[in-house]
């Protein structure tokens, strides 16, 4: 039961990162995540120096708030100072990852918190974070509650704006020019980002979280060409990963996360050489069969 709860969670945390993650590679904005699982850790201290509870959610309410934060601040480095975007997303999340770790270090002593147990996480732990109401029912993981309830917001938010995420993502100035706000829905994109990377930080730890978002939709995009099918391979390959990482980690007596990344560099890697379309490989066998069709031609 503990592998379907470790497994079950993943998958759906993978999901959510992924059909974000579609959005973000189209957008050459994949590092984003990045950038917002790191420059979220302020928001884990002060949370706890005001509260004194590691509770997951006073955690992602401090985390939120300053993930919203870090998305503002990308934007306006962007837009305002006219920095490149990686630019601006490296400035932000350098600057309060690193104000994250002075907090940490000040009050090393007087709070039990540590950079590595604010960073890495550990899905492992799922089945044992349980959810028990005050009359002492056992209600089951509190992450596969939370994972759920994120992957069910994803998909209202993307099936309500699908359209205008969809011309902002290839087309931004058509967009702009029938009336679309493509700030609006960056902000909006964004601040999904923040709050799957905040609600998954807790159980599955900064890391994963910026695997599942990039390696999945990037493996999709070299396997289509057509968006819609590109969502739904990345959550089929999320699936396949948290299967397959967990099970890689029992056999391996090693780390869940660090297996299920493994998995899908794996894919990443496979679907870069045989993609029929996009593979390096396949392209050579295709272009060897082109040059020999037309020497024979010409011949």
């Amino acid at each position: 039961m503990d592998a379907l709860y470790i497994i079950l969670t993943s998958s759906l945390f993978a999901i959510s990162c992924g059909i974000l993650g579609c959005f973000l590679v189209l957008r050459k904005m994949a590092m984003v995540g990045d950038a917002i699982s790191h420059a979220v850790l302020p928001g884990i201290v002060i949370a706890f120096l005001l509260t004194g509870t590691r509770d997951s959610f006073e955690m992602i309410i401090g985390a939120g708030l300053l993930g919203i934060f870090s998305t503002f601040l990308i934007e306006f480095f962007h837009k305002r100072a006219k920095l490149q975007t990686d630019a601006s997303i490296g400035v932000t999340f350098t600057s309060l990852f690193a104000l994250g770790v002075i907090l940490i270090s000040v009050f090393a002593g007087q709070v039990d918190l540590d950079q590595e147990c604010v960073l890495y996480g550990e899905i492992a732990y799922v089945p044992i974070d349980l959810w028990i109401t005050e009359s002492g029912q056992n209600l089951g993981p509190r992450a596969l509650y939370i994972s759920s309830i994120t992957l069910i917001l994803i998909i209202l938010f993307v099936r309500v704006g699908f359209k205008q995420l969809y011309i902002t993502t290839f087309d931004p100035a058509f967009a702009a020019t029938t009336g679309i706000s493509v700030a609006l829905w960056n902000y909006l994109l964004m601040g999904s980002v923040s709050m799957t990377t905040v609600a998954a930080f807790d159980s599955v730890g900064a890391i994963l979280v910026v695997a599942l978002m990039v390696a999945p939709p990037a493996t999709a995009y070299l396997l289509t060409d057509n968006f819609k099918r590109m969502i739904l391979i990345t959550c089929i390959i999320a699936i396949v990963i948290s299967i397959l990482g967990y099970y890689l980690a029992v056999l391996l007596d090693g780390s869940i996360a660090g297996a299920v990344v493994t998995v899908a560099g794996i894919l990443f890697a496979i679907a870069y050489l045989f993609s029929p379309s996009n593979g390096i490989l396949f392209k050579k066998v295709i272009q060897k069969k082109e040059a020999k069709r037309l020497s024979q031609e010409t011949a």
